[in-house]
């Protein structure tokens, strides 16, 4: 198994941060892993409101059933459930095994409030999930 700080810093939202801050924010992950075929969020649901970074595997993300892009190691989720704490707006699927590390809402608010880095980073980040053509 990896080390969270490692895999938090292959993120291109966490890159930035200082060895501290990496090692604060990985205290707050959980390890979660899910079969291939197995729903990580679902579309329209309150699946809860964590935040997601995958450390293996490949997952597929479907908006109204249509698959919509794939993603892997170092990418992320769930961030638009971390600022609106509404429904979910895709499903995301595991297509192969998936590990993921998660971390709730509440525990990603704080530590985003305190590092403005992140935060700009995630806002750009949103935007551009909102806004793809631009």
């Amino acid at each position: 198994m990896t080390n969270p700080t490692e895999d938090l810093q292959r993120v291109p939202l966490f890159a930035d941060l200082n060895g501290r801050q990496l090692k604060k924010l990985a205290a707050q992950l959980r390890e979660r892993r899910f079969p291939a075929g197995a729903s990580v969020v679902q579309e329209g649901t309150m699946s809860g409101v964590g935040f997601f970074v995958i450390t293996e595997g490949e997952a597929v993300v479907s908006v109204g059933g249509k698959e919509v892009t794939t993603l892997s190691v170092g990418d992320h989720f769930g961030e638009l459930a971390l600022v609106t704490e509404a429904e979910r707006t895709a499903t995301v699927t595991a297509s192969t095994p998936l590990r993921c590390f998660e971390i709730p809402f509440w525990d990603f608010r704080d530590f985003a409030l305190a590092n403005a880095d992140v935060t700009w980073k995630l806002l750009q980040h949103v935007v551009s999930v909102l806004q793809p053509d631009r």
